[in-house]
């Protein structure tokens, strides 16, 4: 059975750094998830704030409340990506209000809960677990990369994107649902520490890991996966960008884990990466198709994130991409990823 738990978001709910929380709320096989906290948004339903769709997890002003209204909650998820992974003050306020409360604190932040002294005094005082999903892994436990992968005789398909915090995760959620629905057994690879929180089960995280040993732990991760769960596919989560400035990536799971097609997640109505002018625009989605290519993969479909799009803006920008590209595209929250699934090559 999955665990109840809370997901604090640090009063920034309405942003990308809330992007945890937003694939929490969106489903976890890990967790189920019975409030967010966040004070600003008290009194409305996640779901609907999200994305229209009602889910039944309010968000709430405090733990308190919580506890107060499901006493069988079990975990605390701090559903923030801060600039840097730093705790804030406020959110280390909110875990001291937790840990007498029982509840055990599920960190996913480059600064670890265990090197907060107070914390760890404070858990151990009311016997409360800390884990800290980013802590890098000891070296012996680490794995570099092997040829073995090309042995994987199943589709191997990378979600990337053309920036951060821009749909990658829960794409590759949505294309291994509708996979299975069409009787496909599809597995995740996560990379991020929120694919770790929904429930994947086989993966790392990506920017805990050292720089050695990435390929080696993708490679890892995906051929035990293969060699466990006999999938029919098998689905890499992309991390950052091939060209965002603050960390390029997405390569290694071309190169080192030999994915030969590519599902680009694109978000029209953004024009810089990270939405920061300083950090320069966001280049053309038939560049990065390009890119892919000269590494030996093929784009087979687009996603698209339509933040800041209406209805009718949407469906021009795919009629145009659909008919500049020859691949499809579509709007995976409305859609589904059926039309994608289709043109999968066995």
């Amino acid at each position: 059975m999955k665990k109840k738990a809370i997901v604090i978001t640090d009063n920034i709910i309405d942003t990308n750094f809330a992007k945890t929380a937003h694939g929490l709320i969106r489903g976890s096989d890990r967790f189920e998830i019975v409030a967010v906290i966040d004070e600003k948004y008290a009194g409305i339903d996640a779901g609907e704030f999200l994305d229209g769709n009602h889910r039944n997890i309010p968000i709430l002003a405090t733990v308190s409340e919580a506890i107060s209204i499901h006493t069988d909650i079990e975990f605390l998820i701090i559903g923030v990506a801060t600039l840097g992974g730093v705790l804030s003050d406020s959110l280390l306020q909110v875990i001291r209000t937790a840990i007498p409360l029982k509840l055990t604190i599920v960190n996913g932040l480059h600064h670890l809960l265990e090197n907060q002294s107070d914390i760890v005094a404070l858990a151990k005082k009311h016997q409360v677990n800390l884990i800290d999903i980013r802590k890098p892994k000891e070296l012996e436990e680490l794995h570099f990369w092997t040829q073995e992968v090309f042995k994987i005789n199943v589709p191997i398909i990378a979600v990337l994107g053309m920036d951060c915090a821009i749909g990658k995760r829960t794409v590759t959620r949505l294309l291994c649902n509708d996979l299975e629905k069409v009787n496909l057994k599809a597995e995740i690879i996560y990379t991020g520490q929120t694919g770790w929180m929904q429930g994947s089960k086989y993966g790392f995280i990506f920017d805990a890991t050292r720089n050695d040993f990435v390929s080696g732990e993708l490679v890892h991760a995906m051929l035990t996966c293969w060699k466990n769960e006999t999938p029919d596919v098998l689905l890499l989560e992309g991390q950052s960008s091939l060209r965002n400035p603050s960390g390029p990536c997405g390569l290694e799971l071309i190169i080192s884990g030999n994915a030969k097609q590519v599902i680009l997640v694109h978000a029209p109505a953004r024009r810089y990466f990270d939405d920061d002018e300083s950090w320069g625009e966001i280049p053309s989605v038939e560049s990065e198709i390009d890119i892919i290519k000269k590494f030996g993969a093929t784009v087979i479909g687009i996603a698209l994130n339509t933040k800041g799009l209406n209805n009718k803006e949407t469906l021009a920008i795919k009629k145009v991409l659909e008919e500049s590209l020859n691949i499809p595209v579509v709007n995976p929250l409305d859609e589904g990823m059926q039309r994608i699934v289709s043109v999968i090559k066995f």
